[in-house]
């Protein structure tokens, strides 16, 4: 995709708001990693976890981009990406967030970057559905959406909490690239393409409202707080 295109800028725009929606967690996990450091080792902790959280990333998108082109692998990840989406609308379970505070700043970045590649299958399988083959879109999206994530995760949190419809947005798109994902397989897409070219914007809108109206509908069963991620009181993000 070239750069002045609008596709472009819509992919970052979807890549952006993957990571903001499922980003959160990684940003309490930076918090909780870094909490015990001194005061002027924390930025430098924040800083080399998250930068070998995003080169980490890619390389694992770079994989993710190369295992789509193969028969049923984008349908398969479909399938994954409406779980996660609907597991986004679920209440969170206790201890969701146990992290061990490192009292060293490599014990930190490890921390961080371990977490971040266990934590990030949802990101890595959303952003290479979104980015279409492009693994330059990919590291564009992350350096201007993992900033965001790091330095504004509390307001974003806040944002979440207060606003609970932005997660049903959040799990939306992930079924609209689910639904983009299913039709752009090696074995559907010719057939899409030449009898049911319909289905290239039918798919992603049905799938995205399959998700919030079961996501919304499974969640109502569970008498607990909604998903948007806990406060973290007196675990603040260091400025």
């Amino acid at each position: 995709m070239a750069f002045d295109s609008p596709q472009f800028w819509f992919a970052v725009l979807q890549i952006i708001a993957i990571d903001i929606v499922l980003g959160g967690d990684n940003a309490v996990v930076i918090a909780l990693a870094c909490r015990r450091l001194p005061e002027q080792q924390r930025k430098l902790g924040i800083f080399w976890g998250v930068f070998g959280a995003i080169v980490l990333r890619v390389v694992l998108i770079f994989f993710a981009l190369s295992l789509l082109t193969m028969p049923y692998l984008k349908i398969v990840g479909a399938a994954l990406l409406v779980w996660i989406g609907i597991k986004l609308l679920q209440p969170e379970p206790e201890g969701a967030h146990e992290i061990d505070a490192s009292t060293t700043l490599i014990g930190a970045i490890k921390t961080i970057i371990v977490a971040d590649a266990v934590m990030s299958l949802d990101n890595v399988i959303a952003i290479a559905g979104a980015a279409k083959d492009d693994i330059g879109l990919v590291i564009f999206g992350l350096i201007v959406s993992v900033p965001i994530i790091v330095w504004g995760s509390q307001m974003v949190m806040k944002v979440m909490d207060r606003y609970p419809v932005t997660i049903a947005i959040g799990a939306g798109l992930l079924g609209w690239i689910a639904g983009d994902m299913a039709v752009t397989d090696v074995v559907t897409k010719e057939w899409v393409n030449t009898e049911a070219k319909y289905l290239q914007w039918i798919a992603p809108a049905s799938v995205a409202l399959l998700v919030i109206a079961a996501g919304k509908l499974l969640a109502a069963r569970k008498p607990a707080k909604p998903r948007p991620l806990e406060d973290l009181a007196d675990e603040k993000m260091p400025k």
